[in-house]
């Protein structure tokens, strides 16, 4: 008994990692604000890749053989959803609308999956998921309300469209999620570190290819100490956020319970919100601790309508 509530302290200590340190990536396009979010992109992910590319290369024999095309493709497709363009428009939602914004609609992540997977077999019918959805559509008119009524540089339709961002790198990541998920089912051989490493390893490729693009998009000249500042958080963000978050959230995955795992996803919307906060110098607004509180008790009802007796029995650690 000792045992288990040491390992339920030690995941939550986890979980709270893994949220502080995924709650920087909402801070970085503040930090470059100089730079387009296509270029902070490509320094994230090449950066990201070569990390991967080291951790990756004592495994990657073993790796291959296991690997079909398909898997490939998918992997593709993971780089591109959950990577690419979830950071690309998530870092045009902060330097449009600001972190606060971002990352209360963000929040949403947990309940914008479960419904989702709500079509495939054994999961919960919509009507379950009834109360839940309700604070979500509340939570998300306060954050549109919050967005409309007072944007931060008087222009709301530069507001309204780092809204629209934000919304879109929700949707983005939300099929991420969903696919990484169910591909992971079908790849018992591969752990789950492994594969963490190869979509990184894609995606730096797939990033790479895009070089040509920003340079032609975005050809303003900038100092050298402004792309070695650009280099700085580029490689910061990929090694704390991208390699230690993802340590700790995995690590945090194994030693929680399921209905656990799920609610410690508010600590990133928590430590991103305290960040943008912070960077503005300002405290909350009446409208966005509405809209977080409706984001916390939109989560936990999601997650509350799981917990039947058998699946807690099932997800308890021995």
């Amino acid at each position: 008994m000792a045992a288990t509530h040491n390992q339920t302290r030690l995941g939550i200590v986890c979980g709270i990692g893994a949220g502080a340190l995924w709650g920087l990536v909402f801070l970085a396009p503040e930090l470059v604000g100089d730079f387009a979010p296509l270029q902070l992109t490509i320094g994230r992910y090449v950066f990201f890749g070569l990390f991967s590319a080291v951790l990756l290369a004592p495994l990657w024999r073993g790796l291959m053989p296991a690997l079909t095309a398909s898997d490939w493709r998918a992997l593709v497709w993971l780089a591109l959803s959950g990577n690419i363009v979830y950071y690309v428009l998530l870092s045009s939602a902060v330097q449009l609308g600001g972190i606060a914004i971002t990352s209360l609609v963000i929040g949403f992540l947990p309940v914008a999956v479960t419904v989702i997977g709500s079509r495939d077999q054994g999961a919960l019918p919509l009507r379950r998921l009834a109360p839940s959805l309700l604070l979500c559509a509340a939570g998300a008119l306060c954050i549109g309300w919050q967005a409309l009524s007072r944007p931060a540089d008087g222009d709301v339709g530069r507001q309204l469209l780092g809204l629209l961002c934000g919304v879109g790198a929700l949707a983005s990541w939300t099929c991420f999620a969903v696919t990484n998920s169910r591909r992971l089912a079908r790849l018992p051989q591969i752990s789950v570190h492994a594969w963490n490493l190869l979509t990184g390893v894609v995606t730096c490729a797939l990033t790479l290819l895009l070089v040509p693009l920003a340079m032609w998009w975005h050809p303003q000249p900038h100092a050298a100490s402004a792309w070695l500042w650009l280099i700085a958080v580029s490689a910061g963000v990929a090694l704390f956020a991208s390699m230690l978050g993802n340590a700790l959230w995995n690590r945090m995955s194994r030693l929680l319970p399921l209905t656990l795992v799920g609610q410690m996803i508010l600590f990133e919307t928590l430590f991103a919100l305290v960040y943008g906060l912070a960077w503005e110098g300002r405290l909350p607004t009446w409208p966005e601790t509405f809209a977080f509180a409706l984001v916390v008790a939109s989560v936990v009802t999601c997650l509350a309508a799981h917990r039947t007796p058998r699946a807690l029995a099932q997800s308890t650690p021995g």
